[in-house]
């Protein structure tokens, strides 16, 4: 039954950023590539962040479905962000108190979970119905990928960083919603409303 909400959380973000179905391997968007190859170059300095050898200063948590690859990245500089490969995606979301939260509690686990990666010296996209994980620590960056059902039912060790990160996703995703709530309402209206309906 979590598999089925997970699906559905993300086929959500996907269907709100459209997109054509591409077969694998996918077609990748200019902006996306760009992004994703500039945090895998990125040092901690470079970001304002001080890191030891295996503390995780970023994760990348990638799942592969058939329109798109979704990148879920949190940084702990505060930076929150989700990226679709066929373009769009959400950003500045680590002002937002729901996926501040998340994102520290995301990153603190990530760090139990680089003893069972194995090191990246590249950075390939998960396949369809497959999920891997990216850990960025001060020594190196580390991956594990592992079926999206089985993380998503509890099967394999890093289940539980899986669901932390769709506990963030779940904040990215009633964020964009709140937003898009209040893009629909009047100008006047909104500037109008009461602070309890703000």
């Amino acid at each position: 039954m979590k598999q089925v909400v997970y699906m559905g959380i993300l086929s959500g973000l996907l269907g709100l950023f459209g997109g054509k179905s591409n077969a694998a391997p996918y077609e990748l968007a200019e902006t996306y590539s760009g992004l994703r190859k500039m945090v895998f170059e990125a040092t901690p300095s470079q970001v304002g962040l001080k890191a030891g050898p295996s503390e995780v200063w970023a994760v990348l948590m990638e799942t592969g479905y058939p329109d798109a690859v979704v990148t879920l990245l949190a940084i702990s500089d505060g930076t929150v962000s989700i990226y679709f490969s066929n373009g769009g995606g959400i950003i500045g979301l680590g002002q937002h108190p729901g996926p501040e939260r998340a994102a520290k509690s995301f990153l603190a686990l990530a760090g139990q979970f680089v003893s069972k990666s194995q090191s990246a010296k590249e950075h390939p996209l998960p396949v369809p119905s497959m999920t891997r994980f990216y850990l960025l620590t001060g020594s190196g960056t580390y991956f594990a990928e592992a079926k999206e059902q089985d993380l998503g039912e509890g099967r394999h060790q890093f289940a539980p960083l899986f669901h932390k990160g769709h506990e963030l996703i779940t904040e990215i995703r009633l964020v964009e919603e709140q937003r898009r709530a209040e893009q629909s309402v009047p100008a006047d209206r909104r500037e109008n409303a009461a602070p309890a309906e703000r």
